[in-house]
């Protein structure tokens, strides 16, 4: 097995440099003008392939495959590249024996990008649905298609802009990279410790103090990394640490780290690459998903506080003592290191009206210019540069794993268009579901929660709501809340087994077993299973941009809903009390 450090070596000078161009390419775009699909979205895919085949193989054969693939995958890109005005001419069908060998190799290429990035669950539904649409033909009943050429079914996904090059990629090439660069140069200077520093400050004091510390550190966190391992692991490698420095329970301070984290993906301005796709999917602005989403968010992490409070009560945690709380210069001047970049990407795109990527590149500007300053506001040239090629490393890793999975839930949301299996699922989740809407509702949850097991978030959220999301809008929900109920569901999997990603990662840093963290957080973590069927219940949730009185009225309702319910599930009330509350709860949530 091969670690980084092995994998880099020598090599590290151009891994830096691959990293750079990534990061150049990206800005430019948003300053290039109209570049052609079948020009940009090649090139984000060659960019991708040398650190998922060379850079992220974990023996020394996988690299040297992966060189194989790499050179290969090269060349096929380049062809799309140079000969995108004959291909547009094309109108999606393919020309000539060398074409479709062209177009199997892209189709697998990507397919063994995914597995090599993420494992095999994604790219083994890929290929299901592959199949489906070449031989899907010979099903009997409702479920058979009338058949596609060969040459239109293969040419539509690689060599026109639906596929491999349709919207999704579109996303990820023009907005979802940028704020990964965004992401990095924030991660690469004091921006982390920022986010301690004011966690620390404000909820040290508490009860539950260091658990508290986590939740605000990982809502802060999550708004740049959008990623629950992630989060877990940056945030998790101090707030752990101080949490069984305390005493806390070990299955209780793992579960706060793990449903903590969790959250940051559904906290704006990132919630993973979710909102990109969001905007695409439903043509609504970024600014309106961001203003949609932010009182769920808020209610989410609020309820997650009350849970700990419950458990404070019950296992006597004390705050952090005052030799650990940072003094207010300190938070003052770390703080400053993220605010003054989200004070940017804010103003440009709510004051500005600017687009996202064109704040997101003023913000990275900015952190860029912050990367020569420490806390105590000095600089170190041979600091930057180090901070310079953690960025170059991060980022180019990071846009390049996004890539290979949007790439791959291409294949998939192309096959169920040109087959129509999109519409006969929708369909059949309909009519199982007796044209009624909280019975379809609940099957997709479940649709949800068992795809979020398999794939991760954004990919479970972009192929559940391509099947699911027309039978929600036929039963009457507005696209957006049927959006954000699909984006919450997909996340379930990150505490609930069997499959928790986030619980893993924690159980494993805190030394507890996985089991007795997951049950532990989802009692902590119940509104990720509540306020997604909250919004549906009460719409008003999400519209903070355009009646602020209804949304914060729903808002105060929901919060004292989810109270009762956190605290009876949690507090130490006896077994009746517990059930009214959690009775009251739910019918405040619901009525």
């Amino acid at each position: 097995m091969l670690n980084k450090k092995e994998s880099l070596g020598s090599t590290e000078p151009l891994w830096v440099l691959l990293g750079a161009l990534s990061v150049v390419f990206h800005i430019w775009l948003i300053f290039s003008g109209l570049i052609p699909s079948l020009v940009s979205r090649p090139l984000h895919m060659a960019l991708a392939l040398p650190w998922v085949f060379i850079y992220l193989a974990k023996t020394k054969s996988a690299q040297k495959c992966g060189g194989v693939f790499t050179v290969l995958g090269l060349a096929a890109c380049f062809y799309i590249v140079f000969k995108h005005e004959l291909l547009s001419d094309q109108y999606g069908s393919l020309e000539g024996q060398w074409q479709i060998w062209l177009a199997g190799f892209l189709i697998i290429c990507v397919l063994e990008m995914a597995r090599r990035a993420i494992g095999w669950p994604l790219p083994t539904i890929a290929a299901l649905a592959l199949l489906y649409g070449l031989f899907g033909s010979h099903l009997p009943g409702e479920f058979g298609h009338p058949g596609l050429p060969i040459e239109s079914f293969l040419g539509t996904m690689t060599v026109a802009e639906g596929g491999l090059w349709g919207s999704l990629t579109g996303v990820s090439v023009n907005i979802v990279a940028i704020f990964v660069i965004m992401g990095a140069v924030l991660n690469a200077g004091e921006a982390g410790q920022g986010f301690m520093n004011l966690a620390t400050s404000a909820a040290g004091r508490l009860k539950g103090g260091a658990a508290k510390v986590s939740v605000l550190s990982s809502a802060l966190f999550g708004s740049i990394s959008g990623s629950a391992s992630a989060n877990v692991a940056s945030t998790g490698a101090i707030t752990l640490p101080a949490m069984e420095k305390l005493n806390y329970p070990k299955r209780l301070a793992g579960a706060v780290e793990a449903v903590a984290s969790s959250g940051g993906q559904i906290m704006p301005p990132l919630m993973g690459a979710g909102a990109f796709v969001m905007v695409e999917l439903t043509g609504t602005p970024y600014t309106q998903i961001m203003g949609a989403a932010i009182l769920p968010a808020v209610l989410y992490f609020l309820t997650v506080w009350i849970g700990i409070n419950a458990y404070a009560d019950r296992y006597d945690l004390q705050p952090l003592a005052k030799d650990q709380l940072p003094e207010k210069r300190t938070v003052i001047i770390t703080a400053s290191f993220f605010a003054v970049p989200f004070i940017i990407l804010l103003g440009l795109m709510f004051i500005g009206g600017y687009t996202p990527q064109f704040a997101a590149a003023g913000a990275i500007l900015s952190g860029f210019v912050l990367l020569f300053l420490d806390a105590n506001l000095s600089i170190d040239i041979k600091r930057t540069t180090q901070r310079l090629k953690s960025v170059c490393l991060n980022a180019g890793e990071q846009i390049a794993v996004i890539a290979s999975i949007i790439l791959c839930a291409g294949l998939i949301i192309s096959v169920l268009g040109q087959t129509g299996l999109g519409i006969k699922i929708t369909s059949l989740i309909l009519s199982v579901g007796g044209e009624q809407i909280w019975p379809a509702l609940l099957l997709t949850a479940l649709a949800c929660l068992i795809l979020g097991m398999e794939v991760p978030t954004t990919a479970a959220y972009v192929i559940c709501i391509s099947v699911a999301g027309p039978a929600l809008q036929k039963l009457g929900l507005e696209p957006l809340i049927a959006h954000l109920f699909v984006f919450w569901f997909a996340l379930l999997s990150t505490i609930t087994p069997p499959v928790c990603g986030a619980v893993f990662i924690a159980a494993g840093m805190i030394g507890e077993n996985w089991l007795k963290v997951a049950l532990t957080a989802m009692a902590l973590g119940v509104g990720l299973y509540i306020i997604p069927l909250g919004m549906i219940a009460n719409p008003a949730i999400i519209t903070i941009a355009t009646d602020p009185l209804m949304a914060l009225l729903v808002f105060v309702k929901l919060a004292v809903g989810l109270a009762f319910v956190s605290y009876g599930l949690i507090g130490k009330p006896k077994i009746l009390i517990k059930a009214g509350l959690i009775v009251a709860g739910l019918f405040a949530v619901f009525i």
